[in-house]
């Protein structure tokens, strides 16, 4: 198992920087904080809100007067001792505080240079509706595109998101209430003025405009495109390892996404960190100048080798995923990886090999799945179709499951799925592993009468065995019917494509017209969400579906 040592996570996954502080005294600390870290822990067991690290950094008090969103960047103020708090809250409670903010949005009149919007938003806490109260006065045009002031008078959830988007122009970025495209939320606290608590003199912080802003105004920020200059890739990647401050610091997590795409602001570009190493995959077609700076940016953040995979748009039509042009074997940064290299997923331990192929033997965008087939899986006899090396069963096994059957067509991928199970101290005659076809193995099965509780489906977009050919939006119904006569009573199917032309609505009515071949009754088909580390582009769609589906 190789890991990058302490002191080098906290050099990459910084709790905080100097460079984010903007005032500091006895009574007070500023902070111009980062679009990427919540105000508040959402999840109490990833302690990654600005104040947690705040802590971390080394302060050892810290009062709570205003919060931002996640990804709205800016000026935050927070009291240093308890006896401050009540003459700075009564300023909010008072609306003695005057907060300025920046916004980026689409569309905004031509005729309202200057405005005040005044409604009554109600709150998932407070149900009943609180006047909110927005001065907007327009900053700058570029023909469609405009940037906005914004003075708030009320501080209600959400409200300067939920009033421009009521006017018709939502905040760029913001995927909740419909904002273009934009590498990220496109709204920032500007500016912040009050009485200090001890001099009780006006005070006016400010924090400069983020680069994107006017990057974004001029036209840029395509989702077809990453940034061209240096600047610009640099603050992308900066967010990108925000994001991942929680896995990053986890030491029983050294396998997850570093950045996904355009969800990052860097659109063809999806990097993963394996251990002390880095995987950096870039489209075919991509250019090898921009490939080369980017590589140069990723070896700047200190891991200690970098591989590199080139993968064709239409992967369907690739046969040798092993080819050396597509996937070098060695690094093209740094030193190499042990050619069987050990990391941890929630603590379990995998086994990855970074220089063979486009695949490198885990799919990490599955995470969060392999964690609810853990929890389910206690008592369970669970099937693993397409299992690659077994992962799932891994997952499955580890969570107390009473049998795993893992099927692929690969022998090979097999051989490393046991290896997997010997790994984590699991392999028994309880697991077994069948190199066959899946739809071949399933009708066997049912003619045996064999039944599972649980029935894993991840098959690839597109595949060819010997016996058949496999398109997941042609035949996905075909091999859920299939699963279906295996499952028993109750049990469950976890059902899964990244197939990019299968939206979320159509995968539903491909499982349900397989459940209708099976004449199986379905109680419920439940959505899952991906990983948290890979985020949707504003109007964009996950690339892998998940539902959870429980028959009657």
């Amino acid at each position: 198992m190789t890991s990058v040592d302490r002191g080098q996570r906290e050099a990459i996954f910084p709790d905080f920087r100097d460079a984010w502080i903007v005032h500091r005294d006895p009574a007070l600390l500023v902070i111009d904080k980062p679009a990427g870290i919540p105000s508040q822990a959402a999840d109490p067991a990833h302690a990654d809100d600005v104040v947690s690290r705040l802590k971390a950094f080394g302060e050892s008090y810290l009062g709570v007067h205003q919060r931002l969103d996640q990804d709205t960047s800016g000026v935050m103020v927070f009291t240093r001792a308890r006896e401050h708090n009540a003459a700075l809250a009564a300023q909010f409670e008072g609306r003695k505080v005057e907060k300025r903010y920046l916004a980026c949005v689409e569309g905004w009149p031509k005729n309202k240079d200057r405005v005040t919007l005044r409604e009554r938003l109600v709150s998932e806490k407070d149900k009943k509706p609180k006047l909110a109260v927005t001065h907007v006065e327009v900053r700058k045009r570029q023909g469609t595109r405009a940037l906005l002031e914004l003075v708030l008078e009320t501080g209600r959830m959400h409200q300067a998101r939920v009033q421009l988007a009521h006017a018709g122009a939502p905040i760029a970025g913001d995927t909740m209430y419909g904002g273009v495209y934009a590498p990220r939320l496109l709204l920032h606290a500007r500016q912040i003025a009050f009485a200090h608590p001890v001099s009780k003199q006006r005070v006016i912080f400010s924090a400069p405009v983020p680069y994107e802003f006017e990057t974004w105004l001029r036209g840029g920020a395509s989702p077809d495109e990453m940034p061209r200059d240096d600047r610009g890739l640099g603050e992308a990647l900066e967010r990108a390892v925000l994001r991942r401050y929680t896995l990053g610091r986890s030491a029983g997590d050294t396998a997850f996404r570093l950045v996904h795409g355009e969800g990052d602001g860097l659109s063809g570009l999806v990097v993963d960190v394996y251990g002390d190493h880095l995987v950096a995959e870039f489209p075919l077609e991509s250019e090898a100048a921009q490939r080369e700076r980017v590589l140069d940016r990723l070896a700047a953040l200190g891991f200690a080798g970098i591989y590199l995979k080139l993968r064709p748009r239409q992967s369907n039509t690739l046969v040798d995923t092993r080819r050396d042009d597509l996937a070098p074997r060695e690094p093209v940064r740094g030193v190499a990886a042990p050619e069987a290299l050990g990391v941890l997923e929630g603590g379990i331990p995998y086994e990855v090999r970074l220089g063979d192929g486009l695949s490198t033997g885990i799919f990490l965008d599955q995470r969060e799945n392999r964690a609810r087939v853990r929890a389910l899986a206690g008592g369970l006899r669970v099937a693993n179709l397409f299992a690659y090396t077994c992962a799932f069963s891994v997952a499955a096994a580890t969570g107390g499951a009473k049998a795993t059957a893992s099927v692929d067509a690969s022998m090979v991928a097999l051989e490393r799925g046991r290896a997997n199970l010997q790994r984590a101290g699991l392999l028994s005659d309880a697991h077994t592993f069948h190199a066959e076809d899946a739809f071949a193995w399933l009708g066997r099965a049912a003619r045996r009468g064999q039944k599972f509780d649980l029935v894993i489906l991840d098959p690839p977009s597109y595949s060819k065995t010997r016996t058949r050919r496999f398109v997941a939006a042609d035949d996905y119904p075909e091999l859920l019917a299939n699963a279906l006569a295996v499952l028993d009573r109750g049990g469950r199917v976890l059902a899964c494509t990244n197939h990019r032309g299968i939206l979320r609505g159509k995968f539903r009515k491909l499982l349900a017209k397989g459940a209708e071949m099976a004449g199986r009754e379905v109680w419920q088909m439940k959505d899952l969400p991906l990983p948290r580390e890979f985020p949707v582009a504003a109007g964009g769609e996950p690339h892998m579906k998940s539902v959870l589906l429980t028959v009657a």
